[in-house]
């Protein structure tokens, strides 16, 4: 009976809390869309392109930060699920000294290598050189304050607290959003200059915020202190190791790839890149989101020793990221086109296409989504997080020489993404199998359940604009996709287990609805 209200109690603060995060990112999903049409038709295309040129360059430093991201997270919630708290308090104090450590260096790092970036290397036009350096140099040190605020929203998400998350990331879009506005307040040749200088200033103030919630709300938060554990350190710093590979992995297929269209093809490729990544970035941010809320779970569970509760938890959460992704994914894939030109007054070259395949590449990774997890939780990472990682690796040399010796086009590149998709997607099960026991044709019979429901919507949205040429395409493809892709989800992608658990937590939240 206890753990049955245990499950129920933990049901509803779970709904609750990705509640509040989908609200947060509906909010912040609105603001960021309206902030990047206002900053293009600001800057202008090839300004807009350089911002984000620099930003790929900087984000390619924080793989480091990354992997301590993951650690620090799952070592507080799995030190929550055995209920030490003195574990907790070591924890962070020692998460939050090497995270210092990480920022400095990576500044360090970042002003060491300014002359190899900006004497030749970047595809950048001379009249805008001195612009881009200071942009540079403001997003470096505006990183600092980024490293160090991961321990606080590790801490923040371990305690399942998503409504200061949220409220703090609103803050920030809002920000963001005035700093669009006020663009038009300076001259044109200035913009790029200020907006760089603005940027960095909000990454501050959210640091701010984090930092004295947290001091002032969690005991386990406490600088008066630094008390190293140097056998702890160690722990940290080798789980934090192992994701490291695959944190450089990731962002060389990101912002790796960014670098080498402007190597190719010039900053306005870069405008487009940019645009998708943001579209790209948003849709998945749905499946992240219900990661963030479930995390917390998979870890404690672990940590409780209830590895079929785990696994369970891990494999709901990658039914619905795949579904919230799918969701969108489809409609906007069909009708891309309209929706760039609706949102965006002028749409740079290739940003359609990029958008699309950046889509595809993204539905692929969920399908596997909630297997990082639950190799984390388990802890023994070192296998899964070389395999996975070394293939991925392979994405930026085969771009590199494809396009250099292969005369390729722009969007090769994620062709290649796409397949590298597949490949570590079918790894990360094989891995799974390993550790948990899980079988592969079991979960090879879930992915597809998955995918049979987005092709038969597919299929039918394919046909239902080929025969109809008109402007009511879009609302055609909008009303099939969200119709018909979550009734046949339900039916084809859920067993009767999970149709059970959405049932059950819909009566819950709803009024008066409610099973005594």
């Amino acid at each position: 009976m206890i753990e049955k209200e245990q499950q129920k109690s933990t049901s509803i603060r779970v709904a609750l809390n990705t509640g509040v995060l989908y609200a947060r990112m509906l909010i912040s999903m609105g603001i960021s869309f309206y902030s990047v049409r206002l900053v293009l038709n600001a800057l202008g295309t090839a300004d807009f392109g350089l911002f984000n040129l620099i930003t790929g360059v900087i984000v390619m430093f924080t793989f480091l930060n990354a992997a301590m991201t993951t650690s620090t997270q799952r070592y507080l919630s799995f030190h929550q699920g055995t209920g030490d708290l003195d574990m907790q308090v070591k924890v962070f104090a020692n998460s939050w000294i090497l995270h210092i450590i990480i920022g400095f260096v990576i500044v360090a790092v970042l002003l060491a290598l300014s002359p190899f970036f900006f004497d030749g290397f970047l595809n950048i036009p001379v009249d805008r050189v001195s612009t881009a350096k200071s942009i540079y140099y403001f997003l470096a040190g505006s990183m600092f304050f980024t490293v160090v605020t991961v321990p606080f929203t590790a801490l923040l998400n371990a305690h399942e607290n998503m409504l200061w998350l949220a409220v703090v990331m609103v803050i920030e879009s809002f920000l963001k959003l005035v700093v669009a506005f006020s663009l038009t307040w300076f001259a044109e040749e200035d913009r790029l200059f200020f907006y760089g200088f603005l940027m960095a200033g909000v990454t501050i103030v959210s640091f701010l915020l984090y930092a004295i919630f947290c001091l002032k709300k969690y005991n386990e938060c406490s600088i008066r202190s630094f008390a190293v554990d140097k056998i702890l350190m160690k722990e940290l710093g080798s789980f934090a190791g192992w994701n490291l590979f695959a944190n450089i992995c990731y962002v060389l297929n990101t912002q790796g790839i960014n670098v080498l269209l402007n190597v190719f093809f010039g900053i306005i490729v870069n405008a487009a890149y940019g645009i998708a990544n943001q579209v790209n970035g948003q849709v998945r941010g749905l499946s992240f989101t219900l990661l963030q809320a479930l995390n917390p779970q998979i870890m404690k569970s672990e940590g409780m020793n209830n590895r079929e509760r785990m696994l369970r938890t891990a494999m709901w959460a990658t039914k619905l990221g795949f579904f919230l992704v799918a969701f969108f994914a489809i409609p906007l894939i069909f009708q891309m086109s309209v929706v760039l030109k609706f949102w965006l007054k002028n749409v740079p070259e290739h940003t359609d296409v990029f958008c699309s395949l950046f889509l595809i590449a993204t539905l692929i990774n969920q399908l596997t989504v909630g297997i990082t997890p639950a190799i984390q939780a388990m802890g023994n990472i070192k296998n899964f997080q070389i395999t996975i990682g070394s293939v991925a690796l392979l994405t930026l040399p085969i771009c590199y020489l494809s396009l250099k010796y292969g005369g390729m086009p722009t969007s090769f590149v994620f062709v290649v993404i796409v397949a590298v998709e597949i490949i570590t997607g079918f790894l990360k099960i094989v891995i799974l199998k390993k550790q948990s026991g899980v079988q592969i044709s079991e979960y090879l019979k879930s992915v597809i359940k998955m995918v049979i429901p987005i092709c038969i919507t597919c299929a039918i949205v394919y046909l239902a604009t080929n025969w109809i040429h008109s402007d009511i395409r879009i609302v055609l493809t909008l009303a099939i996709s969200f119709i018909l892709f979550p009734v046949v989800f339900y039916f084809i992608g859920l067993d009767s287990v999970e149709k059970n658990q959405i049932v059950a937590l819909i009566q819950r939240l709803l009024p008066g609805k409610e099973k005594k």
